[in-house]
């Protein structure tokens, strides 16, 4: 595991104060989730996300993994996540404050358009997860905090547009999908299977079935290709169906059981874990 630098660890002062996390949306950049948070304990479960996930720590460190590899990061790191990357986090020594946002790639792919004035043939990603880039972090910091504070629309509008292009411009790539192999056809096919299904109980040997392959080759053949197990996958899903719900205005109670949860406590246990705020918190965002 690598470690923050011993520069960026001299030069940050222990972090102090509770726990916190805010959780808000951005309309103007259609509706994009936006998180401020302070952790000393708090670790978030493996989990995925149907957006980017790009952020930056602010102040200690924190130790994630994505798509099995870990890293400890600290201030001057980038985290760029791409839609589905599976990924943790948890506390380095003295705990961390960090910005997020998760921009849909449908508007990720509508800046990069905007700023190339080329239709975008691929869909954008990032082949790494981890950067250090001390510059763009800064400004990242910047234009998360305009948006926070609720600074002028023009200067939020374009702090946050100029950023997200200068990070693809910099880090980022067109993707275009390969050709899967017989096991990685299976495995997606498990995955296709339980984000159909998520609010049944599919059991091992259902999943075996649609793949063609034993229990222990599929479970196998999923880990390989996904960094997770179908068990926690279906969590996951279930974690994410019940986020779109949740933004509907439904309530956590009718959210737990139409996503296939044991009850509230069960799902807000497994929501927190994932996305470091409650169901409740996550339903009263506003703007």
């Amino acid at each position: 595991m690598k470690s923050i630098s011993q520069e960026h660890a001299a030069s940050e002062q222990p972090l102090t104060g509770m726990e916190a996390a805010r959780f808000w949306r951005a309309g103007r950049f259609r509706g994009m989730e936006c998180l401020s948070a302070t952790f000393h304990t708090h670790e978030y479960a493996p989990h995925t996300h149907d957006t980017f996930s790009i952020g930056a720590i602010e102040k200690g460190s924190q130790i994630a993994s994505i798509r099995g590899e870990r890293e400890e990061t600290g201030p001057g790191g980038l985290y760029l996540i791409n839609p589905d990357d599976i990924h943790d986090g948890a506390p380095g020594e003295s705990g961390y404050r960090y910005r997020m946002v998760y921009p849909a790639a449908e508007l990720f792919a509508d800046i990069l358009e905007d700023v190339s004035g080329r239709e975008l043939k691929g869909t954008p990603s990032f082949s790494r997860r981890l950067v250090s880039d001390p510059e763009l972090a800064a400004a990242f910091h910047h234009a998360h905090r305009t948006m926070e504070q609720e600074t002028g629309r023009l200067e939020t509008d374009e702090s946050m547009f100029r950023l997200l292009s200068a990070i693809f411009v910099r880090h980022g790539a067109v993707r275009v999908s390969p050709l899967a192999s017989r096991e990685s056809s299976a495995a997606r096919r498990v995955r296709d299977y339980i984000e159909a299904h998520y609010e049944n109980d599919p059991g091992l040997e259902e999943l075996a079935a649609v793949a063609g392959l034993s229990r222990a080759h599929m479970i196998r053949s999923f880990r390989r290709e996904f960094f997770t197990t179908p068990h926690a996958f279906l969590t996951d899903v279930r974690v994410r169906a019940a986020r779109k719900r949740l933004r509907d205005g439904e309530t956590p109670a009718e959210v737990a059981l139409a996503c296939g949860f044991a009850d509230q406590a069960h799902l807000t246990r497994h929501f927190k874990a994932r996305t470091g705020v409650t169901p409740g918190q996550f339903r009263g965002a506003g703007r």
